[in-house]
């Protein structure tokens, strides 16, 4: 009975848009049938006299404009590209058991199977219509190929273009899932989770709900047409009124749009309730597990490899080694032992590693923005070298630039006779230039010490901004202050300087991101942090530099934690209490505390230490 009553309300609410599509021809046939009215009555003598006459011409040539009007109006909205998820689409021959899991569950729901299976690299399942003709990448049956070699039912050749569109118009949508639920999820709570997903297909089935959702989703796609950039006067003029005109439609049918998908949505996940049930309240728990698991390992873990200009090629291996950890660390998951003696998901695929390398890629390319093919300065990296190739890289090319903006500041290197080599890189100049007291009795040669401000201001003035304009920059003592204006100009600087990154340079297979159905100009889609703000920018710097001391000079190692990202390794052990003993450094000049830690873990800050 639910299913009935929210499918009614959908195809209610479908209705309404449509009425929303019809009254909009009605005014733009309205000028024609006056102008009609006003001929036919001139010629057959019923209006008469020269003002009907002149004010037939004019309701004529009014008509005419509007007609036209309308008519651009409706090529924009019929010939604009609907935007399109960027995923990873899974041919059925690299997956026939989840291809039959999926037709199997929808022989259970009674409901349209759906006509292809893609990945996105995102905690979210849903179903997306790819019928528009700029979406023939997903062919019926899932087969992923291409429009140009789809043939007829009876295989004697290429499907003509009337039957191409009508095999469009009866397609399915296409079912996404969450790569992160493939590797994370067993079999059956796959199959529970994406028995809502699938139940949707009843509903997109409808006459009248497909064709609102293609009205809903032209207008929207007129409205990008019309605000993109790059046109002369004359296109730009045009589409201007399109635009506004698209945008009128749009909010006139934007509510009953939003009613429509929650009634749809409301009838499929009632039409689910009978298949695996007991099973979804279960693999819901796992859901928002796999969230957490993946948000953390993207932002602690992967992040910084990206910034590297390396990208993990193994991310969904990568989120079940996270929520192992976490689940250890916070006993989350309960029965967890005997969840993994059970079929994991990615069993389903024929080469889970190709999949998840393609899905890592696309990652790395809309949370970061990052090329779409591996190239010298965007290599892939195996877990197993993530420490070497990344945490090391990434500390030593810090520690370079901190030492590079010292030496642009002017700060001396300890002056110690007994030390011959005190002039190189040392953890002891960062030490005695940040925990100087802030008033110091002037030198002979006050160098920085005297200059503060003005090398502070001179690092805002190179961003672009004021010292008032942005508090973030602002840490606790003067000598922090200036060093981290520094550094946020300099790593500023080497972005900028950075060569353009290298756009897709065609198909490579068929297992390639989408990335030629969306624009590169927007990278990254969903960036995973703001930009980091001077202070953390020096508490990473000096971290770094600490580390690096640790590993030249005490023996410690770089590592992973699949949680909190690079590690540093003491004696196998991880040591996670470095953070707060930098924070009191950089923000109260006190470095105290971060000396007696090295001092107990026999660090020579005076040594100098390898950069790259």
């Amino acid at each position: 009975m639910g299913v009935e009553v929210g499918a009614q309300a959908a195809r209610s609410r479908a209705l309404a848009v449509l009425r929303v599509r019809s009254r909009a021809l009605a005014v733009a046939l309205l000028p024609a049938a006056v102008a009609v009215v006003l001929l036919v009555g001139a010629a057959t003598g019923r209006v008469t006299g020269r003002p009907w006459g002149i004010a037939g011409w004019i309701v004529t040539v009014l008509a005419v404009l509007v007609l036209l009007a309308a008519a651009g109006v409706a090529l924009v909205v019929a010939r604009a590209r609907p935007a399109m998820s960027p995923t990873v689409p899974i041919p059925e021959a690299s997956a026939p058991d989840l291809y039959r899991m999926v037709r199997d569950l929808a022989d259970r729901l009674d409901v349209p199977a759906p006509s292809a299976i893609a990945l996105t690299p995102d905690c979210d399942s849903w179903l997306e219509d790819r019928t528009h003709r700029a979406h023939g990448r997903f062919s019926p049956g899932g087969r992923g190929e291409p429009d140009g070699g789809r043939r007829d039912p009876a295989g004697s050749g290429p499907v003509t273009a009337l039957t191409d569109r009508a095999a469009r118009v009866n397609d399915a949508p296409v079912l996404v899932i969450g790569s992160p639920f493939l590797w994370w999820m067993r079999v059956g709570e796959l199959r529970a989770v994406l028995a809502p997903v699938v139940a949707g297909t009843g509903p997109s089935a409808h006459p009248d709900i497909a064709a609102a959702r293609r009205f809903v989703r032209g207008l929207d796609a007129a409205v990008a047409v019309a605000s993109a950039p790059g046109r002369g006067p004359l296109p730009r003029t045009v589409l201007a009124g399109v635009g506004r005109i698209t945008r009128i439609l749009l909010r006139g049918c934007r509510d009953h749009a939003a009613q429509m998908e929650r009634a749809v949505a409301s009838a499929a996940a009632e039409r689910a309730q009978a298949v695996d049930y007991g099973v979804r309240i279960v693999a819901q728990e796992q859901v928002g597990l796999a969230y957490a698991g993946w948000d953390r390992l993207l932002t602690r873990v992967a992040l910084p490899a990206w910034r590297m200009g390396r990208w993990p090629s193994r991310l969904d291996v990568g989120v079940v080694a996270a929520l192992t950890e976490l689940s250890r660390r916070d006993r989350l998951a309960e029965g967890f032992t005997s969840r993994l003696g059970e079929r994991p998901a990615c069993d389903l695929l024929e080469e889970p590693g190709t999949v998840d390398e393609a899905a890592s890629l696309l990652a790395a390319r809309l949370f970061h923005g990052g090329p779409a093919e591996s190239g010298p300065d965007w290599a892939p990296v195996d877990w197993q070298d993530y420490p070497d190739e990344v945490v090391d890289r990434k500390w030593r090319t810090d520690a370079a630039r901190l030492h590079r903006v010292l030496d642009a500041l002017g700060v001396r290197h300890p002056a110690d006779p007994a030390l011959p080599e005190a002039d190189g890189p040392t953890l002891a100049r960062v030490l005695d230039h940040l925990s100087a007291p802030r008033e110091a009795t002037p030198a002979p040669d006050p160098g920085p010490v005297g200059s503060l401000a003005e090398h502070r201001t001179e690092a805002y003035g190179e961003m672009g901004i004021s010292e008032s304009d942005d508090p973030d920059l602002a840490v606790g003592n003067e000598r922090s202050a200036a060093l981290a204006a520094r550094l946020t100009a300099e790593l500023a600087r080497e972005e900028a300087s950075a060569p353009a990154r290298p756009g897709p340079a065609g198909s490579t297979g068929q297992q390639d991101p989408d990335h030629d159905l969306w624009d590169d100009r927007m990278l990254p889609l969903f960036p995973l942090q703001p930009p980091r703000t001077g202070r953390e920018l020096l508490a990473d710097h000096v971290t770094a530099m600490v580390c690096c001391a640790a590993m030249d000079t005490a023996g410690a190692v770089p590592g992973l934690d699949w949680l909190d990202g690079p590690s540093l390794l003491v004696g196998g052990e991880r040591a996670a209490d470095i953070g707060p003993r930098v924070l009191t450094l950089i923000e109260t000049g006190d470095s105290t505390p971060l000396r007696d830690w090295l001092r107990h873990l026999g660090v020579r800050p005076e040594k100098p230490v390898r950069l790259v």
